[in-house]
């Protein structure tokens, strides 16, 4: 696809790059109820930066603790309003309560939307964007194993979905491509996670935008497994290596079939003293781990952001269901030993830069079983980011450290993790 432009009028950025969730707090009603303080906290704790929220009052919370807001405005949420003159007011009244508040991020639009109704979301998105250019009107993506029917386009897997995220960029316009894909089956991967990121990674560089996936956090009914640590790193960090800008976790309370999540309260209806307990609750062992993670993904994503993602390649014996094209024998960033095609897992390359040379590279295990342990070796000197203390140090091959940077790098990669390198000169 060659690249379009976006409507001038688009103000919004991205900022921080996202870690949100679906079905936890501030979702209102009788289910999900208010942002409280003690849930902000805890939200904070666990390295999320954008919540739920449906009114001022739940802005007010999630500004008192630096949180943004993803507003759950049901009014935006109908395209009919607009022809109607109360529901039009109503959108009227939503958008100016809200559109001056420090902690609003974006407004929820949809979840999942055939690409038949891409033009009514238009309307509301051109809506939006008209009275409040500096917010996001926020439209969630189905994933690549939805039906036809369920897209609203024709053709086998890739050309199905392919068209419907053109017709989302084209017609929609959008600030942001937002989808959701789940990949941990009970008793193997699935084989369309590499098909989704790539298909997406192609729309958002299309359109000039940035993307953000939808990551699994629970079990799906029996279908589905409880995602451990090393699986949502890994869900992070391949993410990150197509060039995604954010990660939201799907779901944060557990309920129904949905088993897991990050903090260990059943989804229930909502109390007063039910909040408290849950802000109480100890978090799931994977919540325990994204504490971990979640800064991370920042951390990297943000060394990312004002690069181009310009390829992703790979290196070992390939990922079921789609076909990554293997890492080139000139690359920039190379592996010494070069991984055995026949054995090894292997990496993902994560190739960026400010123009058509790449001078980053993110590595990333794909294996989320086990640790490995290769050499990387740069075209030039080449330096590791430490995401954790954020901030770059010169590369060392295990034989060697010194006050200059190496050209090879010994990298330890956790399960399912990864290691941001890049040129010492770069810019």
């Amino acid at each position: 696809m060659t690249p379009k432009s976006q409507p001038e009028s688009n103000a919004w950025e991205i900022g921080t790059p996202i870690v949100a969730y679906y079905h936890g707090p501030g979702g209102g009603g009788s289910r999900w109820g208010p942002l409280t303080h003690a849930m902000a906290r805890k939200l904070v704790d666990g390295g999320f930066n954008l919540a739920w929220g449906t009114s001022v009052e739940d802005l007010d919370v999630a500004d008192a603790h630096g949180l943004r807001v993803d507003l759950l405005a049901y009014d935006l949420r109908e395209p009919g309003n607009l022809d109607d003159p109360a529901g039009k007011a109503r959108i009227e009244a939503v958008i100016e309560s809200v559109k001056d508040h420090p902690a609003l991020y974006s407004y929820s639009i949809t979840d999942e939307p055939s690409a038949v109704r891409f033009p009514e979301f238009a309307r509301i998105v051109d809506h939006i964007r008209e009275r409040d250019p500096a917010h996001l009107a926020h439209i969630n993506l189905f994933p690549t194993y939805a039906s036809t029917a369920q897209l609203g386009t024709a053709g086998d897997t890739v050309e199905a979905y392919r068209e419907h995220l053109r017709r989302f960029v084209d017609v929609v316009t959008p600030d942001l491509v937002s989808y959701d894909h789940y990949h941990l089956y009970t008793n193997d991967d699935g084989n369309q996670y590499f098909m989704n990121l790539a298909l997406v990674r192609e729309a958002a560089l299309y359109g000039g935008i940035p993307f953000i996936n939808v990551i699994q956090a629970v079990s799906l009914g029996e279908s589905h497994r409880i995602p451990n640590g090393n699986e949502s790193r890994f869900l992070a960090y391949t993410t990150l290596a197509y060039g995604g800008q954010g990660i939201s976790q799907f779901t944060y309370w557990p309920h129904s079939v949905f088993h897991g999540g990050i903090s260990g309260f059943e989804d229930i209806e909502w109390t007063s003293e039910r909040a408290e307990a849950d802000a109480a609750a100890p978090l799931t062992p994977l919540g325990e781990a994204v504490r971990q993670i979640h800064p991370e993904f920042v951390a990297i994503a943000q060394q990312l952001q004002p690069l181009t993602s310009l390829a992703v390649y790979h290196s070992g014996r390939g990922v079921p269901g789609w076909d990554i094209e293997a890492l080139p024998a000139d690359a920039v960033f190379t592996a010494d030993p070069p991984f055995d095609r026949e054995q090894d897992k292997g990496v993902l390359w994560g190739c960026f830069g400010s123009s058509d040379a790449t001078s980053h590279v993110l590595v990333v295990n794909l294996d989320h079983g086990q640790e490995i342990t290769t050499t990387v070796v740069g075209a030039a000197a080449i330096e590791e980011f430490d995401a954790a203390g954020r901030q770059w140090r010169p590369a060392a091959d295990g034989s060697w450290a010194g006050p200059e940077p190496s050209r090879k790098a010994q990298l330890n990669l956790v399960a399912g993790g990864g290691k941001l390198l890049r040129l010492a000169d770069a810019p």
